[in-house]
């Protein structure tokens, strides 16, 4: 269909892809007001009006939130271009048809499997935008990714999203690689020359109010906008001066047992630290003589989460190892005791609320050292239970410590969890939807340990009884 639009309709920092064809995904990035899902809204109606065979698929992770939205902002923009008499809508299904042919459909990702049955009367799907895409999950985008298939012509993905958790499978798979088949636009509300003045000083007014905030919600940098559980401008302050670690692999752990002097059976062990890139443990200081160390461990329980250990020097608070990884019981208690050994028979603190397979498989091994809680009335157990009484005490320790040291958090995982764990809708602390809170729980348990070497707090400077 021969119709022309003018380029004054655009912004100009998206007018070099308004007729991309390259690019199998096609990523728009940005804060708010950055007018990115407007111009989604223009390049598909434009590739609807002038693409032969081009049907697209609309998802957002709810269906019920594309009839104020997406399906909205479609009818809003081809009413301001007058092109009202090229398009027919349908309410009930929510669907709009080109005079040409071609057609959109606004689906949600609420059963995905339904989405495999989605037709259309003339032609194949070859466009898909999911807005919001921050809110759905890799799983999800995976089905749909699939979904995208057939013979002739580009097929297309284009997502638009504000950046939310540094843990998101977005940045991840967009962002900390560089995957050939997309191309990806990151834009601010500064790159929006229709937005009105009001709304910009709106938004430039929380640089001085909160700049974490005007970092995150305006500058669409990666992070936590909602109610950051710790205090977030440190820590973002802090991730962006780490180093990284000095060391990265495994353990790997031999023992056995020898007749020594007659009959008495001597254990024989042998614990080395092997390099490793891809390895699940991180190094960030070596043991140091003379100095207590404790760690802090958190299973992965029935989810898909990860087990983590941290260790943590008892003496000077510096967070100096953690070991992060999908890894079954029986290895990564295994690795947890080389951990401890490693770190001068340090103070183990494993949680126990999953499973006691660790606790007993470390007392199986003769671990010298484990946290003991207390059990009824002067009864002491091995292993840190995390309940309604304990959670809130010990993310209030790690708190005051990301406040006033956060000088002692060496590893990238741990803050980039921080930065995502927020004030849920009921005000319980928890990691935001997508992200995990596995290495946060193990550091606060491996603070919280610390009372067992025998220190005393004073101003959060660690005074330490021998």
């Amino acid at each position: 269909m021969d119709i022309e639009i003018p380029q004054k309709a655009f912004n100009p920092v998206y007018l070099p892809l308004l007729r991309e064809e390259g690019p199998r995904y096609l990523v728009l990035c940005g804060g708010a007001g950055s007018g990115k899902s407007v111009f989604a809204v223009q390049r598909l109606l434009v590739r609807l009006l002038e693409k032969p065979a081009c049907n697209l698929l609309v998802a957002r992770a709810v269906a019920a939130a594309n009839r104020d939205s997406t399906y909205a902002l479609f009818r809003q923009v081809i009413g301001r271009w007058g092109l009202g008499g090229y398009f027919k809508f349908s309410e009930t299904d929510m669907r709009l048809t080109c005079a040409n042919g071609n057609s959109a459909l606004f689906k949600g990702l609420d059963n995905v499997e339904k989405l495999k049955s989605v037709t259309f009367s003339r032609g194949e799907l070859t466009d898909i935008w999911v807005e919001e895409a921050s809110e759905v999950e890799e799983a999800e985008f995976n089905q749909l990714d699939l979904r995208l298939r057939g013979r002739g012509g580009q097929r297309q993905i284009t997502l638009t999203f504000n950046p939310v958790s540094p843990l998101h499978w977005l940045k991840r798979r967009f962002f900390d690689r560089q995957d050939p088949r997309a191309l990806v636009l990151r834009t601010t509300y500064k790159d929006n020359r229709f937005l009105d003045d009001a709304y910009r000083q709106t938004l430039e007014g929380y640089r001085d109010t909160d700049p974490y905030y005007y970092q995150v919600y305006c500058l669409g940098e990666w992070g936590v906008a909602g109610q950051s559980f710790f205090p977030a401008g440190k820590l973002a302050k802090r991730l962006e001066a780490l180093p990284g670690p000095l060391a990265r692999g495994g353990f790997a752990f031999e023992t056995g047992y020898s007749a020594q002097a007659g009959r008495v059976m001597v254990r024989d062990e042998s614990i080395a630290f092997c390099q490793d890139p891809e390895g699940a443990v991180q190094v960030y200081a070596w043991p140091q003589e003379g100095h207590r160390y404790v760690v802090g461990g958190d299973t992965a329980g029935e989810g898909a989460d990860f087990s983590v250990a941290q260790v943590v020097d008892g003496d000077t608070g510096q967070q100096v190892c953690t070991l992060r990884g999908q890894l079954d019981e029986d290895v990564y208690t295994r690795q947890v005791y080389c951990l401890g050994r490693f770190y001068h028979d340090a103070l183990v603190a494993v949680e126990v609320n999953f499973s006691g397979y660790p606790i007993r498989e470390l007392e199986g091994l003769g671990y010298p050292q484990q946290y003991m809680r207390q059990r009824g009335e002067g009864g002491e157990a091995p292993g840190f239970r995390t309940t309604a009484g304990t959670r809130p005490m010990i993310l209030a320790g790690l708190v005051e410590i990301s406040r006033e040291h956060p000088d002692w958090l060496w590893d990238r995982e741990t803050i980039a969890e921080m930065l995502s764990f927020v004030r849920g809708s009921q005000g319980r602390a928890q990691a935001q939807s997508g992200a995990h809170d596995d290495c946060v729980m193990a550091l606060a348990i491996a603070y919280h340990a610390r009372e067992q070497l025998g220190w005393r707090q004073g101003d959060w400077g660690w005074l330490v009884d021998r």
